[in-house]
């Protein structure tokens, strides 16, 4: 018997939902082969960023995915038999939601391994460990020389969406109505030299990049700073790249090589042009131990 039009379109739409869900199910492979037979396949790897450098950014003049993440993924996987990559730029805090819906392969953002994270996706052992900062107006740059200077001083600070700063503003009692969220750096940037904040949290390395590049002498990073501290200990971000957790060959095949890699002359002198070195390895720091920590 044939079937009504409509009733035919919503047989059609509900039998390529369920293909579709089937394919995101099963770790992003195409046509039931796991991503690590794809990609070596292929050759290519899809790789999912949020544009901050210098983690992982697009150089619009040499037309390249670069920073940290990208130029480590791409020394790693050529030894896996993948030499292209092919960048997804994402916002920040949409990235995990789209590794898991199968947008690309594996997150290279430069991501900080965290528990309430590694509930949701599996990291690789992180390639590098670092404090946090303040960029501020430059009369602001004394002032504002941690967290609790920025809540004592009643002061608002801004944080990207989906990064570790929210959570580290609401654990030294920043209250919400003086946290402002933002979609990406430069926006939060721009925040504060329009005077929507008084502070902009980042990583160490993305203030002092924002800095650079906004090239205005009325801003600053605040110096000396004090990382925040919470449960008693300063905190200290690691990051690391993701993967879905029904990837584990995948993940495990990359990580092998990536341990063999960290602090090598070659992965040294790749990562150094971003401002990374022997400080920042993350020296007995493990993807495991960082997910088993109490959460901040």
């Amino acid at each position: 018997m044939l079937l009504p039009r409509r009733a035919h379109l919503r047989v059609l739409a509900a039998a390529a939902l369920l293909a579709l869900a089937a394919c995101a199910g099963d770790g992003g492979a195409t046509d039931g082969e796991p991503t690590l037979e794809r990609i070596r396949d292929q050759g290519v790897v899809r790789v999912g960023y949020a544009n901050e450098a210098p983690y992982a950014y697009m150089d619009s003049q040499a037309h390249r995915l670069t920073g940290e993440a990208p130029e480590i993924a791409r020394a790693v996987l050529s030894q896996m038999g993948v030499t292209e990559i092919e960048g997804v730029l994402t916002e920040f805090g949409a990235l995990i939601p789209g590794l898991k819906a199968g947008r690309f392969d594996i997150i290279a953002a430069g991501m900080y391994i965290k528990p309430a994270r590694c509930r949701e996706i599996d990291f690789s052992n992180p390639t590098y460990c670092i404090g946090e900062g303040l960029l501020v107006r430059r009369e602001d740059a004394d002032a504002y020389g941690s967290y609790a200077a920025v809540r004592d001083a009643g002061a608002t600070i801004g944080v990207v969406a989906g990064a570790v700063e929210l959570g580290y503003a609401r654990a030294v009692g920043i209250p919400e109505d003086r946290i402002v969220i933002f979609p990406d750096a430069p926006s939060a940037v721009a925040g504060v030299q329009t005077g929507r904040v008084d502070a902009y949290a980042g990583t160490e390395l993305t203030v002092r990049d924002m800095l650079r590049k906004a090239n205005d002498p009325d801003l600053a990073v605040a110096d000396p700073f004090t990382d925040p501290v919470i449960e008693g200990e300063p905190v200290r971000g690691c990051g690391a790249f993701g993967f879905r957790p029904d990837d584990d060959a995948f993940r495990e095949a990359f990580d092998r090589r990536l341990d063999a890699f960290l602090g090598t002359s070659e992965h040294l002198e790749l990562i150094r042009p971003f401002g990374f070195g022997e400080r920042t390895l993350p020296g007995d720091a493990t993807a495991a131990g960082l997910c088993g920590e109490g959460e901040t």
